[in-house]
């Protein structure tokens, strides 16, 4: 027998952490989606993930957590984006890129959910609030990252007003998303919307956008542009 590293008994933990969190979560998804997200109670959720109530909570200290487990990655997306657009390419273009992308992938932190979680979502109003807190919060991580791209003070209007434009149109299109979902429309149908749907809501920013926050070719940080 291999004697432990220092590293494996930490990696070992640490995988342990990440199933049970899993676990929980997977639980927990199955029960709002049976008994509606207000009816259910955290008792229960421990019960059919076989752990303490206290575990629940450690993991996922609000309810609403429990529902919506991606919430980092959501409110990053954009501003990620941004950051890591290639040579020569604008925010817009990149925002673009990244969303057709995502529709093609049917990725559900784009909104591909499914009908059985999306309708859990519409039906329930603590969701339903959360999730327009995650959009605003999306938005404001998006004009912290134009900021950053264009060399603009953190208080200047123009990068949260392209944020805001921005966010605005993944705001419309993830609405659109849940909407076909909610009228039956596979994920597969959907995808065929909504690309064409997203270049036509893309195009609409482009006379404001079109040279917004364009990231250098040799890397280096662009000059800052205006709104037009």
């Amino acid at each position: 027998m291999q004697p432990n590293t220092p590293t494996s008994a930490p990696g070992l933990r640490e995988t342990k952490k990440r199933e049970t969190r899993q676990l929980i979560s997977d639980r927990a998804t199955r029960l709002f989606m049976e008994q509606g997200f207000e009816r259910t109670t955290i008792a229960e959720i421990a019960d059919a993930a076989r752990v303490a109530k206290k575990t629940v909570t450690n993991y996922f200290p609000r309810k609403e957590d429990l529902a919506l487990d991606h919430q980092d990655e959501f409110v990053a997306a954009l501003a990620d984006t941004v950051a890591a657009r290639e040579p020569g390419e604008t925010a817009l273009e990149a925002l673009r890129r990244a969303f057709l992308a995502a529709v093609a992938a049917q990725d559900p932190v784009a909104g591909f959910a499914g009908p059985r979680f999306t309708r859990m979502i519409a039906e329930s109003p603590t969701l339903s609030v959360c999730l327009r807190g995650l959009h605003d919060r999306r938005e404001e991580a998006l004009a912290a990252s134009l900021a950053e791209a264009t060399g603009a003070s953190p208080d200047d209007i123009t990068p949260h007003t392209a944020a805001a434009l921005l966010g605005g149109v993944h705001r419309v299109l993830f609405g659109r998303i849940q909407g076909l979902t909610l009228a039956g429309r596979t994920n597969p149908e959907i995808a065929e919307v909504l690309a064409e749907e997203a270049r036509r809501a893309f195009d609409l920013l482009t006379p404001a956008l079109a040279d917004y926050a364009r990231r250098a070719d040799d890397g280096a940080r662009p000059a800052e542009r205006t709104v037009e």
